[in-house]
This record gives structure tokens, sequence and C-alpha cells, in this order.
């Protein structure tokens, strides 16, 4: 029997366990391609979603949920350093963070829908077994280091434009002077790429949730046939 073969016959066998569990669509209500289908639409709706949330201007420091803090330990020296006067200068790192993390995720939307493309019938098995954010573990389980590579130089050359590592430079020698930092710091561009992902992850998720919880809502009579209740 070929991997296909297989496959297809795992995935006939995940719509009946999930129909029969009541978490999903019945086997006998759609074709094992709309399926595959549906699934796909998901993926493409959530990613494309989170990354235009997040890729602009505010996307990151106009949400609380991934508004990106200072790295730690200087999160905490922040308020030291409120305290004693250098607040701008803390909020002016803050947001040259998050800017640099909204420039970054703008660039990936053609790596998300890679992403989606590339979806094997085994993948479309896991997310239909998968719990409410499976299709966020997809995607990151595909995209976490590509993006990482493509988000690096983007946040590298907000980095300059910003002169965040400047800025960031500056704070942390006024938190190790008055004893708040110790050690070397962690690269405050590898800081903002990471989380800058976490960002971008976590949207995709409640955007899943969003789609699983009223795919009426999408206006999609495929995803209203896949993940309708």
């Amino acid at each position: 029997m070929t991997a296909g073969a297989v496959g297809r016959r795992q995935f006939t066998a995940a719509l009946v366990s999930s129909a029969a569990a009541g978490l999903a669509f019945p086997a006998w209500a759609l074709s094992e391609s709309d399926a595959a289908a549906g699934v796909r639409a998901a993926l493409e709706r959530a990613g494309t979603a989170a990354v235009q949330l997040l890729g602009r201007k505010d996307g990151f420091w106009g949400h609380k949920a991934v508004r990106i803090g200072l790295p730690p330990p200087l999160d905490s020296a922040a308020k030291v350093m409120r305290a004693m006067g250098q607040g701008r200068r803390v909020d002016e790192l803050e947001l040259a963070i998050n800017r640099a993390a909204e420039t970054a995720v703008a660039g990936s939307l053609d790596l998300v829908r890679g992403a989606v493309r590339s979806m094997t019938v085994e993948d479309a098995v896991a997310i239909v077994r998968g719990g409410e954010t499976a299709v966020t573990q997809f995607f990151e389980r595909k995209t976490r280091e590509p993006l990482t590579q493509r988000f690096r130089p983007i946040v590298d050359d907000a980095t300059r434009k910003h002169a965040l590592a400047e800025k960031y430079n500056a704070l942390a020698q006024r938190a190790a002077s008055a004893g708040l930092v110790k050690g070397e710091q962690a690269s405050i561009e590898a800081y903002v790429t990471d989380r800058a992902l976490d960002g971008l992850y976590r949207t995709i998720g409640e955007e899943e949730r969003k789609i699983r919880r009223d795919p009426v809502a999408t206006g999609s009579a495929l995803l209203k046939r896949v993940f309708g209740r």
C-alpha cells in the first residue's frame, strides 16, 4: 500500500472517530477532498488574518496580549529606571522593539501561505484529531525555523533604523550602573525575533479558535461544513 493510500485511510479513520466523538464533521457529509480543502481554508484564513493584524503599525504595540516588553532582567529594571526619571527612554526602547516586530511580521505572508500549500494528508489528519489550536501547532512546526531566518535580517534592519541596539545598550548600562543588571545581556535582535514569532503564533491560535467556535461567521460554506457541529 502506498504512503498516499495509508494517509487517505488514516484521514477517513480520523473523520469517523471525530464524528463519533461529536468533535467535528460526520464522515458521510464530506468527501476527502472537501475535508482537506476545508482544513487548508482554515489554515490560510487564520494565518493571513494574524499577519494582517500584527504586520501593521501598532499591530504589536496596540495590542496588550502580544505587545513586547523589555527583555529580562530589564523588564523589572525598567520600573526602577522610570522612578529615576528615565521613563521616556524606556518608552522609546519598547516602542522600537514593537515596531521591529511589526515590520518583520509584515513580510511573512508568503511563508505562511507556503505552509498551507505544503500541507499533506497526514497533516490534515493531525489537525482533525488535534485540539482547538492544532492549526497553530502545524504552523509553528512548519514555519518557526524558516520564519526565524526570514525575520532576523528584517529585525536587524529595523534595529539599525530605530537605533534599537543603542537604546537597549544605553538602558542596560544605566541599569548595570544601578546594580540592576548583571552579566551579559541576550541579543536584542534574537529576543525581538523570538517574541515576534510568539505573538504571531498566539494570534493565529486566536483566529483558529474563532473559526472552530463559529464557522458560520466566516461566511464560508466549506468551513461551516467542515467545522460545524
